[in-house]
């Protein structure tokens, strides 16, 4: 019996997509593999702002219909999910790096070292990882990168969705702190409004010093207002 926790049912064909999305998970559970964490992380392309990780690890019996890749949700359904997932997984873990920490070792290695420390952070023994885009350096378990694995994934979706739905809060949190650059709307993403803001007030202590702010086309100013919305990566 599919353990529906505190998420509404989603109909046949959201029940159906949600199975399909386990086909890495079945592969690894038909091996002998217990436990399957996804991995994956939010906020390398933001001015502002941590870059955040999570690890799941979801149970055979979960039932979360209506799971996708976070860009892919409303910001309604992103927190329904979360809540879902939370109580649903076997285990769960998030983690940040800070702008200082980005700045030093540049935004890849800081998503890396945030996956590894999700991971850390589990408390369960993993036997593979499923990872949305690229293996994790320095990571010694069995791992296995999949491209669009936010998409294709169960576990990696679990993990985008509760990676998302923190740096947003997080974000909110820091409007209130440093007011005047809209961080509650465009989570840090270099949208117009927050480069006019930047050029009005100039970077805050959440701004990384190693990214540019400079005017940007109107094509890459439209890009960024939609991984605002959407959750970009």
């Amino acid at each position: 019996m599919a353990r529906r926790g505190k998420l509404g049912g989603g109909g046949a064909d959201a029940a159906a997509e949600f199975a399909g999305r386990f086909l890495f998970e079945r592969r690894l559970w038909a091996g002998g593999c217990r436990r399957v964490a996804g991995v994956d992380e939010v906020g390398r392309g933001p001015l502002a702002g941590p870059v955040v990780a999570a690890a799941v690890v979801l149970p055979q019996d979960a039932f979360l219909p209506g799971l996708d890749d976070s860009k892919r949700l409303t910001p309604a359904r992103r927190d329904a999910l979360s809540l879902a997932i939370r109580v649903q997984a076997t285990a769960w873990c998030l983690s940040e790096v800070d702008v200082a920490t980005i700045d030093d070792i540049n935004i890849a290695q800081a998503s890396f070292l945030a996956m590894r420390r999700a991971l850390a952070g589990l408390g369960v023994g993993v036997d593979h990882v499923l990872v949305d885009g690229f293996r994790i350096p320095g990571y010694g378990g069995d791992q296995t990168a999949i491209v669009g694995g936010d998409h294709l994934s169960n576990s990696i979706a679990a993990a985008s969705v509760l990676a998302k739905v923190h740096r947003d809060a997080r974000m909110a949190e820091w409007d209130a702190v440093w007011p005047g650059y809209g961080f509650a709307g465009h989570k840090g993403y270099g949208t117009a409004e927050h480069v006019a803001a930047l050029q009005r007030l100039g970077p805050c202590p959440l701004h990384r010093k190693t990214f540019s702010w400079s005017p940007r086309p109107v094509q890459l100013e439209l890009a960024a207002a939609a991984e605002a919305e959407g959750g970009g990566q």
